[in-house]
């Protein structure tokens, strides 16, 4: 045991702990001064928390099959970008992004239909209910057996985990605005699709975001898990259940990091277009 890691690691952890809470309590006059604490709080927490990480694996000599250092995960993202980047392509740019599409984009429609079609509310949204609850596990060896082992059956997966959740959420914000619009935009003599356009449809923009941040998170789980029922010898999905076959575990915890960072970078792309197109709406003013 290294006793020196594993104390200079805690104390890291506490002194950065310490300088968070400090800068949480920080009032700034700007709105710049506030933007840097708030990317300098969640910067300086994760640092911290791969130092504790790095001092307690090495200072007590964990091995690298069970938990490897983050140094160790680091230099095997170093060596295996080619890898690393044909993996990314084939899930994320392929399975995540054509299955997110058209998976929002269904709901979206559909949503729209049952709208404007009591029988479809009544008969369709409980189906959805049912099939939202399908586990993975249970969905993609299916859609690997009627779309094949490539990225399409992956698609397929995302499609279908994404549907409801847009479909739920755009119908609930369809149902959003009040009853005093609703009867002034009649007043004004306005149609069902004008209604729609100017008056229901701003006012489920933020259960239609929602929406879309949840899928973004769900889209990506769901094309690595479908990956670990048949794939092409490339994917994240396929590279994690190989490698951990192999104890390569550090390629593995490769692997998640590329997927936590783009899964994030996704998330955090939806949200930055949700504050564009939302600006009006007291969740972003923040009043």
């Amino acid at each position: 045991m290294n006793t020196t890691l594993v104390i200079g690691a805690v104390v890291f952890w506490l002194s950065a702990w310490a300088i968070n809470e400090w800068l949480v309590r920080l009032k700034p006059a700007g709105v710049a001064g506030a933007r840097a604490i708030g990317l300098a709080v969640p910067f300086l927490f994760g640092v911290s928390l791969l130092v504790l990480w790095e001092g307690i694996t090495r200072g007590f000599h964990v091995p690298t099959v069970l938990l490897p250092p983050p140094s160790m995960i680091w230099a095997r993202i170093i060596n295996s970008l080619p890898i690393l980047a044909a993996d990314f392509r084939q899930t994320f740019l392929k399975a995540v992004i054509v299955g997110y599409a058209a998976g929002c984009g269904l709901g979206f429609i559909v949503a729209i239909l049952i709208d404007r079609s009591p029988f479809l509310q009544r008969g369709l949204l409980p189906l959805g209910n049912f099939v939202s609850a399908l586990p993975i596990i249970g969905i993609a060896p299916i859609m690997v057996m009627w779309f094949g082992f490539d990225w399409q059956s992956k698609a397929a997966v995302v499609i279908i985990m994404t549907f409801f959740p847009m479909l739920v959420n755009t119908v609930q914000g369809l149902a959003a605005s009040g009853s005093m619009e609703r009867d002034l935009m009649r007043t004004y003599a306005a149609g069902y699709w004008q209604t729609l356009y100017k008056l229901r449809l701003p006012a489920a923009s933020p259960f239609i975001f929602n929406a879309l941040k949840i899928n973004s998170t769900l889209a990506l789980i769901g094309a690595i898990v479908a990956e670990f029922f048949g794939t092409p010898i490339v994917g994240m999905g396929f590279r994690i259940s190989t490698e951990v076959g192999r104890m390569n575990v550090d390629m593995v915890w490769a692997e998640i990091a590329v997927a936590a960072l783009s899964g994030s970078v996704f998330y955090g792309v939806v949200t930055l277009i949700e504050r564009a197109v939302t600006f009006w709406h007291p969740s972003v003013r923040g009043g």
